[in-house]
Parts: C-alpha cells; sequence; structure tokens
C-alpha cells in the first residue's frame, strides 16, 4: 500500500474520479462528503494525507484543517473552486500545504500526492534503514544519512524531520519544513521565490509565489522570537529569502 488519503468533497463526481486514480497508484483512499464526516473519518483512523475542499457543508475544509492542524502536522491538500487570492492565503495561513483550484487534472492531483509523501517517506526510510531487518548491512550502508544543521538557537535534524528552537521543538507541516531545510543548508545563499516554488512543491503554479511568502511568514512565526524582525530567514527586497546564521560542529 503507497499510503491512505483522505478525502473531503461535497462533489461525488470528483471524489469519485480522484478514489479511481489514486487506488491506481496504489493509496487506500476514504471518501467524505461533507467537513463533519471527514473528521470523523480523522479521528477514527489517521491518514497519511488529506485532502479537503474548501467549501462544504457542516464543516468547511478551514475548520477541518484548523482541527486537525491542532494535533498533527499530516499532509493538507486544499481544493477551491474560486481560484481567488483570499482563499488561497487563509487556506495556506490555517495550515495547508499544497491548494489547487478547480477545476483540475486528477493526474496532477496524484502527482503532488507522490510528490508530498515521497519527501515524508524518503526521511522515514532512511531512519528505518538501520533498524533489524532493513537488509541488514549492505542496505545499512546504502541509505544516505543526511547531516544534522546545527546554528545558535536553532537545530535542523534532515532524517528525522525535527527542528529544535530554543530548546524545544518546533511543529512544522511538511511544506515549512522542507522550506526550512533548503534555506538553512546553505546560509547566506538567496533564493528566489520561484526557485523555492520549484524547489519545494515541484510546480510553477502558474507563476504564483504568494504560496512561498505565506508559508515564509509561518516558519518566521514559529521560529523568530519576534516574527518582524527575522533573525534567521532575511528577506532579500526585490529577490527572495535567504538564512543567516553560522553554522556549528
Amino acid at each position: 500500500m503507497a499510503g491512505s488519503i483522505i478525502i473531503a468533497d461535497d462533489e461525488s463526481n470528483i471524489t469519485d474520479v480522484c478514489r479511481r486514480y489514486l487506488e491506481r497508484e496504489g493509496y487506500e483512499v476514504r471518501i467524505a462528503h461533507n467537513g463533519a464526516a471527514a473528521l470523523e473519518l480523522w479521528e477514527e483512523r489517521r491518514a497519511d494525507l488529506l485532502v479537503l475542499d474548501l467549501m462544504m457543508p457542516r464543516m468547511d475544509g478551514w475548520q477541518v484543517c484548523e482541527a486537525v492542524r491542532q494535533a498533527s502536522d499530516v499532509p493538507i491538500i486544499m481544493l477551491t473552486a474560486r481560484g481567488e487570492e483570499p482563499d488561497r492565503l487563509l487556506g495556506l495561513t490555517m495550515g495547508a500545504d499544497d491548494y489547487m483550484t478547480k477545476p483540475f487534472s486528477p493526474r496532477e492531483l496524484v502527482l503532488r500526492v507522490k510528490n508530498i509523501l515521497r519527501r515524508v517517506g524518503t526521511s522515514a526510510a532512511a531512519s528505518n534503514a538501520f533498524l533489524p531487518g532493513a537488509g541488514g548491512a549492505q542496505g545499512a550502508i546504502a541509505q544516505s544519512v543526511r547531516e544534522e544543521i546545527h546554528f545558535e538557537g536553532l537545530s535542523v535534524y534532515p532524517d528525522e524531520r525535527r527542528v529544535i528552537v530554543g530548546g524545544t521543538e518546533a511543529e512544522l507541516t511538511v511544506k515549512e519544513f522542507d522550506l526550512l531545510l533548503t534555506l538553512s543548508e546553505y546560509p547566506g545563499r538567496v533564493y528566489s521565490r520561484s526557485q523555492l516554488l520549484s524547489l519545494i512543491w515541484d510546480t510553477e503554479f502558474d507563476g504564483d509565489t504568494t504560496t512561498v511568502t505565506v508559508h515564509i511568514r509561518r516558519l518566521r512565526e514559529k521560529l523568530e522570537p519576534i516574527p518582524s524582525e527575522p533573525s534567521w530567514i532575511k528577506t532579500v527586497w526585490g529577490i527572495g529569502y535567504k538564512f543567516e546564521g553560522k553554522r556549528q560542529s
């Protein structure tokens, strides 16, 4: 089984098509046609990824996302029929990792699901490589282990997908962690928003870099003592962002 997914959308034609495409790729798919039912499915048995429509009866996608985020950093993809920037911004601000505007190609949904779960699964595979039954010594040697990244007051553990800031573990979503890792691996290197969009989201989003801006803001809120005066994630005006700090051995 490639992974488990909950799809919540009140349009049966959308959920039916998405289910067929995802099951064809080996995913276990559970369907909900309103927000409350989606939350019930989640509470009954956690999934590896959620696909939430923004506009649903009983509970909308924003409310479900907010409830799930209180207990988990599971990847969330938002679906919106409006395609308006305020809707996208709100979904991303509340913790969504990705968004898609209706109508969309189910093949594109499959691709985005694969990309997100691949990022999560890569670190898990590396961690499990040294466990008994994971291929023995040769299998362990074949697995690469990414170097831990330490700064004064901030540590990033790529293989565990953990971040410790000020002695406390930060709760980051998949995309937030990937964004921080990309920036912190090469302190001082400047990335444009388009570069980060391509590196982290594996897509151009039709040139819309809003999602990068929102994720940077969320990262600062979780990591920086004073988000409005960031000490680590700096804005390079007119270009993008860079990470500032001296790596410690």
